[in-house]
């Protein structure tokens, strides 16, 4: 992936730090933040930069959390005002040191979107709450317009993968948001070791709860301490994956090396959604 650092880029970095504000681009390591920033698209990542969790795969800090900012609801709203946004996206570390899990930041979040620039689309990725149905419904009811949950794996890999989660409960999160009425998303990451007979099950399972749009990418092992990577998947086998998914009645698959829950997501969402009331198309 080339590195580019041009006007766009550096725009978009000086507002996120004039506003405090934290990107899963940088703490994840993403590969296509170069493209993405140079496009004027950042993923916001709330509820702090450092996670409760200690997942396989992911390269997002796990020291002890500080305490959740109020303000920064506000702030990611004051961003997707100043960069033009039609589509936003906004995730969160997972907090299940909070009794509310972070659902609190989540809503606010959205509905501060929602009063300075109400032709927005917003998407939530958001961890499984540890299943509580409060935080859960705090979430839906602020009704993002794309909800999305990652199951990451397949289910043989779980453990090993996202420890502190469960295949059983990720479905069941994705199937509350398409029950209480929202268009919902999962993502898969391929390389770990998983089968491709497993990764079809687990494309039928995510069909079976429903979900609308379903990402699959490469692993790409962020450092010698994390899971390493079993097999390199090649793009004609991702389009055999896309091809399939949607076979299976998936209305949207995006599946590359390179993709991941947030790349492409305008767009993604524009196959499933009606167009936006207005807005900068970015």
């Amino acid at each position: 992936v080339p590195a580019r650092m041009g006007e766009e880029y550096r725009s978009l970095r000086k507002t996120m730090r004039s506003l405090s504000l934290v990107t899963v681009c940088e703490e994840a390591g993403c590969p296509n933040i170069y493209e993405c920033w140079a496009d004027g698209t950042a993923t916001f990542m709330v509820n702090g930069d450092r996670c409760t969790r200690a997942c396989g795969f992911c390269l997002v800090d796990t020291r002890k959390p500080l305490p959740p900012d109020p303000d920064e609801p506000e702030r990611v709203a004051e961003a997707v005002d100043r960069l033009g946004l039609a589509h936003a996206v906004v995730t969160t570390v997972a907090r299940d040191d909070l009794a509310d899990d972070g659902a609190a930041t989540l809503a606010e979040t959205v509905l501060a979107i929602r009063r300075r620039t109400p032709a927005t689309r917003v998407e939530l990725l958001i961890s499984d709450c540890r299943g509580h149905e409060p935080s859960l419904e705090r979430i839906f009811a602020a009704r993002p317009d794309v909800l999305n949950h990652n199951v990451e794996t397949v289910p043989r890999l779980q453990r090993a993968v996202r420890p502190s989660a469960s295949y059983a409960r990720s479905l069941a999160v994705l199937a509350r948001a398409r029950a209480a009425g929202l268009t919902t998303k999962s993502g898969l990451i391929v390389g770990m070791g998983e089968e491709t007979d497993e990764l079809l099950a687990t494309l039928a399972d995510l069909h079976g709860v429903g979900v609308d749009i379903v990402t699959v990418g490469q692993y790409l092992r962020p450092t010698s301490h994390h899971l390493p990577v079993a097999r390199w998947w090649t793009p004609a086998e991702f389009a055999e994956l896309a091809a399939a998914g949607e076979a299976m009645g998936i209305p949207h698959v995006e599946a590359s090396p390179l993709t991941r829950s947030s790349y492409h997501a305008r767009a993604a969402a524009e196959g499933v959604l009606a167009p936006a009331a207005g807005g900068v198309a970015r």
